[in-house]
């Protein structure tokens, strides 16, 4: 059941999985992230940083929706990891998604990449 997946939470519509790479926490929310399932992707979140990790990765390919419920919850955890000497990285948003952040403004707040790869290869590039 162990496939590099440190942890996992779920509902009937958001998976969340967290494994490690390098230096970074890649947390992935994987369905809808709203009112309702928000705790989900909090709890992982706020268990890394109490664990040191303060490079949070947030692998998007898969979040089909995000409302502000979920925006606050990443906004949360980037203040708490940019405290930490860290930070949030949102990787492959999907257009659904990247649009919330857009028209909030908040694209402007994080840090992001096309793709997780991209976001993985800052850790050691820069």
């Amino acid at each position: 059941m162990d496939r590099g997946t440190v942890g996992s939470a779920q509902s009937g519509r958001l998976l969340v999985e967290v494994r490690q790479e390098g230096s970074s926490a890649v947390v992935t929310p994987a369905g809808e992230l709203d009112h309702h399932t928000a705790d989900l992707l909090r709890e992982p979140l706020e268990d890394c940083l109490a664990k040191g990790k303060s490079r949070l990765v947030v692998d998007c390919t898969r979040l089909e929706f995000c409302d502000s419920t979920g925006l606050n919850v990443l906004l949360g955890a980037r203040l708490k990891a940019e405290a930490a000497g860290g930070g949030v990285h949102l990787a492959g948003m999907l257009p659904v998604v990247a649009r919330v952040f857009e028209i909030t403004g908040a694209d402007a707040v994080f840090t992001v990449h096309d793709t997780l790869d991209e976001a993985l290869a800052e850790e050691t590039g820069g």
